[in-house]
């Protein structure tokens, strides 16, 4: 039985260090951002969500379902994945934000056999040498417990998964892939990495 994967990818925060652009529709390399994010996870999975709390009809241009956080006031990407979760029958959801796009062509299958070798709920990416908390592959059926934690008053991912069965795929042969853009400076070396890649 093949396992089926769908993907969310987080588009829903207010981006204070890129002046409060949309990180997802800032340009880079003649594309919106999330366009290179997409072209990177979509033979990966089988369907493509997108959790944006604003521009919503810009984001439903690229032809996927376009989900506002369920709770309100931009409590981060733990409201991102929560709405997803609910929005998939999907065996597993992969996690990943908007402003990476030099993500692994690999990512679901390694994280994946992260999660079998560990018996795992879910696997967290690492670049070798941090753990990367918003790029994970975990299974729906835990947004019961993500959402009793956001509702508990906590934000930090890494707080939640660290109460569960996880385990790390490490990509430290991928050094940039998990690199993203918070600051227009950022965006620049970014703009020269995507060249030579």
């Amino acid at each position: 039985m093949s396992l089926q994967i769908d993907a969310v990818i987080l588009a829903g925060g207010m981006a204070r260090r890129m002046g409060g652009d949309d990180k997802g529709l800032v340009e880079l390399n003649g594309k919106a951002m999330i366009e290179h994010t997409i072209e990177r996870i979509k033979p990966q999975v089988k369907e493509i969500l997108i959790n944006a709390n604003r521009n919503q009809t810009r984001y439903a241009e690229f032809g996927f379902t376009v989900l506002s956080d369920e709770h309100t006031g931009f409590l981060g990407p733990l409201a991102g994945t929560i709405t997803a979760m609910g929005h998939t029958q999907a065996d597993y959801l992969l996690v990943v934000p908007c402003d990476c796009p030099l993500l692994p062509r690999d990512l679901v299958a390694r994280l994946l056999a992260a999660i079998e070798a560990n018996d795992a709920e879910l696997a967290v990416a690492s670049d070798g040498e941090r753990e990367q908390p918003v790029v994970m592959l975990l299974k729906p059926s835990l947004r019961e417990s993500m959402t009793a934690f956001l509702e508990a008053g906590e934000r930090k991912i890494d707080f939640w998964y660290a109460k569960h069965r996880f385990a790390v795929a490490a990509f430290a042969d991928q050094p940039n892939a998990f690199v993203n853009v918070n600051t227009p400076e950022q965006k620049q070396r970014l703009a020269a990495e995507i060249n030579q890649s």
